[in-house]
């Protein structure tokens, strides 16, 4: 039942050990208050961008939960966990029989995060919750994220959710919530959590120690857009020179702008590039609907109607790719020279 996180970004902190929140305290008011009244949802969808605390958020509370496992006698605010607390200490390295999280597996064969949480995973929290707890404490299952399970996986937890055993107790995240199962969205209560202000990001880069340079700490704060993860990304994967390479590689033609294409597939397809190719990825995808958008409202319809077809056929183009585990540098020119036609 270990908590421990498959592929935390370097210089990140596991959420599960992660002992300070920032920028959601009227979200963390809301739960205790809820908790404590007694009458609060089995299940919480916790929703909002990749890297804003949404986790953090889930294991605070779980802590909470756990500590003071009758709602009447809970504090009405939540504190910054103790780690030297027997339920912190329980949390943090996996041995609590109350907890189980849910993410995406490591293969054993490769050693690489799965692409998907499997109705293996799931088949878990079945066993998890025919356990008798010794304690008669909160059962809490964490899915994370819930974008991440396969149809199978998210039909399994839809079974349990409907059916929730006596205590226990669902904080299921998700960064697209529009893409889960509209049946598992309806029986969850929705508690939506927003992109960091940029005081709440200082303090929670500040606590990181994350090492921006002076003249790129403007740039790198807008391209993560609130998001502590996207930070990350562009600092220590080499994000933000990959960023600059593509809007370079945007507005050159003719052969500097073939020589920008390869050198963005270099960057994104050598090794421990799995992070980095994943960033890029969602980039362009933003990129190619910010330009569906923008066209749009123009009044160029046919413009915004070829975008988001594109963005339609990269998606597919690179499913294909990680199905047959095609070559990942042909990949990626392949995909930019069909964003520069």
């Amino acid at each position: 039942m270990s908590v421990e996180r498959a592929g935390l970004l370097d210089g990140a902190i596991a959420p599960v050990s992660n002992i300070r929140l920032f920028g959601h305290a009227a979200a963390e008011a809301f739960l205790a208050r809820s908790y404590r009244s007694g009458k609060g949802h089995h299940a919480i969808l916790i929703e909002g961008p990749e890297g804003i605390g949404k986790a953090t958020l889930a294991f605070r509370f779980a802590n909470h939960v756990l500590r003071y496992p009758e709602p009447e006698t809970a504090p009405e605010t939540i504190a910054d966990p103790d780690p030297d607390h027997p339920v912190s200490r329980q949390l943090a390295s996996g041995a609590s029989h109350n907890l189980l999280h849910l993410s995406r597996p490591v293969d054993e064969k490769t050693g690489r995060v799965r692409t998907a949480i499997t109705v293996d995973e799931v088949r878990k929290a079945g066993h998890f919750f025919s356990q008798t707890s010794g304690t008669g404490n909160w059962r809490i299952v964490i899915i994370d994220p819930a974008d991440d399970l396969n149809r199978n996986a998210a039909n399994a937890i839809l079974k349990i959710l409907e059916e929730p055993p006596k205590r226990a107790m669902f904080l299921v995240l998700s960064h697209a919530p529009g893409k889960l199962l509209p049946t598992i969205r309806s029986r969850c209560l929705p508690l939506r959590l927003h992109e960091l202000a940029p005081e709440a990001m200082d303090q929670a880069l500040g606590q990181l120690g994350l090492s921006i340079p002076a003249d790129k700490r403007e740039a790198v704060l807008a391209l993560a857009k609130g998001s502590v993860a996207r930070a990350l990304k562009l600092v220590n994967y080499g994000g933000a020179e990959i960023l600059e390479a593509f809007e370079q590689m945007l507005a050159a033609s003719g052969p500097t702008q073939r020589k920008m294409m390869y050198k963005i597939a270099d960057a994104l397809s050598g090794k421990d590039s799995e992070v980095a190719f994943g960033f890029f990825v969602e980039h362009l995808g933003d990129h190619l609907s910010e330009t569906a958008r923008r066209l749009a409202m123009t009044g160029d319809l046919g413009g915004a109607e070829h975008f988001a077809r594109l963005s339609s056929v990269i998606n597919q183009q690179l499913g294909v790719a990680a199905a047959y585990n095609l070559d990942r540098k042909q990949t990626i020119l392949d995909v930019l020279a069909a964003v520069t036609r």
